[in-house]
């Protein structure tokens, strides 16, 4: 039987999900740290993120369709315990490339387990009262994580070498492995939440068509994974300045505090259809932009705003998830089909940097983004007929 979430159990499942989606934070110093430090090519950095990505995408595909048979406290605090062993021992690693194998290996065993507790949080939050504006306050939560992370490890690392990023990473999984543990909230069976119950029969013809958000997901994030992982190295070979790109990547952090509080605000102002097709866009030119910018000024604007336009389009997408399959398994899903797209994020950019260039980047990421959108769009026209009531869901 479906249980209310009072504020204690909402703020274990916002460090759960601080913690299994750090990765979107930390992207740019991971591959960064691993090129520079680690001595690793492009495409070995990126295949290295791209094992632990795909351990995350394994495991929440797996654990999904079963999330209402799962004992969920037990799964989600042991997933991010393995996260945390495992960052910690990829800390002790010896510098170099003779560890790739091993770097490899650890990096998938820690995606399992930060996969297994991420699964579970979503899934949870999808079964409370306002999942959109839960998602919201989330992603809010992770954005001051990202000050955090982009004010004080680039110094670290400078001082240290890039083990101190997976201290930093174990530390953050075994504090959600702590609190999950302690109070990971109860959020009841397989029924569906009341606030759902009587969710409106136009939901149910459309939930056969739940793969278009799904996949329109799927692209936000490999074009955030493909960009992002390699905005450090852009602006290195832009003769920028550390001391530039540090501060471009903190500003980053603080326009990051906009787009959650923005998406609750806009919940009942905008559709998600409209944000479906228009965010993706938005994200394609500003890829094409920071990619391609031989000054500062640009870049940086354009590296500032481009994680933000991924969190307001992707809690809009999450809220209507959630509203066509109110069970919680497809949002319970979302570390699977977030990780698909990051997953072949890094591994791809890899590839295209080291045949073509950094540049080449923008242009494969609009070819992504227009994808995206003519899938809104068609899905969009294809939902003309819902009744009045229910066009708010598909306007």
């Amino acid at each position: 039987m479906s249980k209310p979430v009072g504020t204690g159990g909402k703020a274990v499942l916002t460090i759960g999900h601080m913690a299994g989606m750090i990765d979107l934070v930390a992207l740019p110093l991971w591959v960064g740290g691993l090129m520079q430090y680690y001595h690793f090519a492009p495409e070995q950095a990126g295949l290295t993120v791209t094992v632990f990505l795909l351990g995350m995408m394994a495991s929440s595909a797996v654990l999904a369709p079963l999330f209402n048979r799962l004992p969920r406290r037990q799964i989600a605090a042991v997933g991010y315990a393995v996260a945390a062993l495992g960052f910690a021992i990829i800390a002790r690693q010896p510098v170099g490339v003779g560890s790739l194998s091993t770097m490899a290996l650890l990096h998938g065993m820690a995606g399992l387990g930060a996969g297994s507790g991420l699964s579970l949080v979503h899934g949870s939050m999808g079964r409370t009262d306002n999942p959109h504006r839960l998602f919201a306050l989330v992603n809010l939560a992770a954005a001051v994580l990202g000050i955090i992370v982009f004010a004080t490890v680039p110094g670290l690392i400078a001082r240290h070498g890039a083990s101190i990023l997976f201290i930093v990473l174990s530390a953050v999984m075994g504090v959600a492995a702590l609190f999950s543990a302690l109070a990971f909230p109860d959020v009841g069976g397989a029924d569906v939440p009341p606030a759902a119950a009587q969710i409106e029969p136009t939901a149910d013809r459309v939930s056969k068509l739940i793969w278009v958000p799904i996949v329109v997901v799927m692209c936000l994030t490999l074009n955030q994974a493909m960009i992002f992982a390699f905005v450090e190295r852009i602006g290195a070979a832009r003769s920028f300045t550390p001391g530039q790109v540090q501060m471009t990547l903190v500003w980053l952090g603080f326009v990051n505090l906009v787009p959650g509080p923005l998406a609750a605000l806009l919940q009942k102002r905008l559709s998600p259809m409209s944000v479906g097709i228009v965010g993706p866009l938005c994200q394609g030119l500003l890829a094409l932009t920071l990619s391609n910018s031989t000054s500062f000024l640009p870049y940086a604007l354009a590296t500032a705003v481009y994680v933000s336009v991924v969190i307001f389009s992707h809690t809009f997408l999450f809220g209507l998830l959630s509203r066509l399959d109110p069970s919680g398994r497809a949002v319970s899903a979302t570390p699977a089909m977030t990780m698909i797209g990051s997953c072949l994020g890094p591994a791809l950019a890899g590839f295209v940097v080291a045949g073509v260039g950094y540049q080449a980047l923008g242009y494969v990421a609009c070819a992504v983004a227009a994808v995206a959108a003519l899938l809104m769009l068609w899905l969009r026209i294809h939902l003309r007929g819902a009744t009045r009531e229910n066009r708010h869901l598909f306007a």
